[in-house]
C-alpha cells in the first residue's frame, strides 16, 4: 500500500538556499527516493512557485501568508498567526494521511480540534521563543527589538501550550531536553537535520585564509562578524573573508576599514562552496543556542579545520568535530595555531567518524518512515 505524507512548509523549500528551507526540501528528497507520496502545502511569500518540486511530490499547494497587520494577533505569535489558512486546513481534512508540520510557524492546525484525532507530527527547528529573544538582544532598532521581544513571549506561551499536542521531532538534543523540562513535553524525539551533502569531502593540504559565512542581514550574523573583527581580528594579522547576503552599509564600511578583511557580498552558491573548501579555517561564532547551525554543518563537511564557541554546538553532537573557544584570547589562539597546521587524510577520517552516526539521511528518513508509520504513537 502507497504510504502519503501531507507535509506544510512555512515557505517554498526550493531553492534550500537558507537555513529555515534546507531540512524540509531535503527530507521531502529523501522521503521521494525511499517511495512516499508527498502532498505538499506551503506559504508563498515572494520566492513564487516552483516547478522543480514536482518532481518530488504527488501534488503541490500554495497559499498566500498574511503578511503585515493582517497577521498580527494579541494571543498568537505573528510566524504563527500570519501562517493561518482556511484553506490549508480543508484541504488537509480530505483524507486521513498523516501530516508533518515543518516549524512552529505552521503549527495553527494544532489549535484545531478537527485535527485532535490525527496523526501530527511537528518538526522542531528551534526552540522559537529562546531564538527570537536572541534576536532581540542583537537587534539595534528599536522598532525591531519591540517585535521580537513582543514575539518571544508570545511564543514561550504557545510554545507551552502546544508541545503535548503532536510528536515533536527536534534536531538537537538540547532542544528535546528544554521541550521536556520546560514544556513538559512528552512525546518528543530527536531526528537529525536532513542535508544535501552525503559524505565529508573536505581537502587534505593548507589554505591561504580565514572565512566567516553567513546571511549578514540578520542581526545576529552582523554581531558575529563585528565581534571578529573589534575583538579577534584586530590581534591578527591574518587574512579574514567574509561572504554572504546583503551585508548593511555599517557592516560594509567596518570591513573596509580593516587592514587584513574582504567582503564579498551575495556570493553564489558555487562561490561560497568555493570559499568554504578553499578557507584554512571556517570561523563560525553564534550568539544564539538554540537549533543547529547549517552553515557550521556545510563547513564541516566541505571545510577544513571549524572554530566555534560554545553556543554554537552545544547540544549539537559536533563539540568533537569543532575546534572550541569560550572567550576572546582562546579563539585568537586556536586561530594562530591551525592557520598553519597542515589538514591531513587522518582529520578527514576523524571527521567523517564524528559525523557519520548522526548526520546520515539514508538512517534518518528509516528512522522517520518508522515514527510515521510503524511506531504505536
Amino acid at each position: 500500500m502507497d504510504k502519503h505524507l501531507h507535509i506544510v512548509c512555512m515557505d517554498v523549500p526550493y531553492p534550500a538556499d537558507y537555513g529555515g528551507v534546507v531540512d524540509p526540501f531535503h527530507k521531502i528528497r529523501c522521503l521521494h527516493e525511499a517511495g512516499v507520496k508527498i502532498h505538499l502545502h506551503c506559504f508563498e511569500y515572494g520566492r513564487g512557485a516552483r516547478a522543480e518540486l514536482d518532481a518530488y511530490c504527488a501534488e503541490v499547494r500554495y497559499y498566500a501568508r498574511r503578511e503585515g497587520h493582517k497577521g498580527f494577533s494579541h494571543k498568537l505569535p505573528y510566524i504563527v498567526c500570519s501562517r493561518s489558512n482556511g484553506e490549508l486546513l480543508e484541504n488537509l481534512l480530505r483524507d486521513d494521511h498523516p501530516i508533518l508540520l515543518e516549524g512552529i510557524h505552521c503549527s495553527y492546525l494544532l489549535n484545531d480540534p478537527r485535527f485532535s484525532q490525527r496523526r501530527v507530527f511537528l518538526r522542531l527547528h528551534n526552540v522559537e521563543y529562546q531564538y527570537y529573544r536572541q534576536l532581540y538582544y542583537c537587534e539595534r532598532s528599536l522598532l525591531k527589538k519591540m517585535y521580537y521581544l513582543h514575539e518571544s513571549n508570545l511564543l514561550r506561551q504557545y510554545e507551552k501550550k502546544i508541545a503535548d499536542k503532536a510528536m515533536i521531532l527536534a534536531m538537537v538534543e538540547k532542544d528535546c531536553e528544554q521541550y521536556r523540562q520546560e514544556f513538559g513535553a512528552g512525546n518528543i524525539k530527536l531526528l537529525p537535520v536532513f542535508l544535501p551533502f552525503g559524505e565529508v569531502v573536505s581537502r587534505e593540504g593548507t589554505g591561504c585564509f580565514c572565512l566567516y559565512h553567513g546571511n549578514l542581514s540578520v542581526a545576529e550574523n552582523e554581531q558575529a562578524v563585528v565581534w571578529l573583527l573589534k575583538q579577534v581580528f584586530q590581534c591578527l594579522d591574518l587574512p579574514l573573508i567574509i561572504s554572504g547576503k546583503n551585508p548593511s552599509p555599517r557592516l560594509t564600511r567596518m570591513v573596509e576599514q580593516h587592514p587584513h578583511a574582504c567582503l564579498i557580498p551575495n556570493p553564489s552558491d558555487q562561490e561560497i562552496q568555493d570559499l568554504i573548501t578553499k578557507a584554512q579555517v571556517n570561523i563560525l561564532p553564534s550568539f544564539n543556542c538554540t537549533g543547529i547551525k547549517m552553515k557550521l554543518l556545510n563547513a564541516l563537511f566541505n571545510g577544513r579545520y571549524s572554530v566555534v564557541n560554545r553556543d554554537a554546538v552545544e547540544g549539537t553532537g559536533l563539540e568533537s568535530a569543532c575546534h572550541i573557544a569560550d572567550n576572546t584570547e582562546g579563539m585568537i589562539d586556536l586561530i594562530t595555531r591551525l592557520y598553519t597546521r597542515p589538514f591531513t587524510k587522518e582529520d578527514i577520517e576523524e571527521r567523517k567518524a564524528h559525523l557519520a552516526g548522526r548526520y546520515n539521511n539514508e538512517k534518518n528518513t528509516r528512522q522517520l518512515m518508522q515514527l510515521i508509520w510503524e511506531a504505536n504513537n
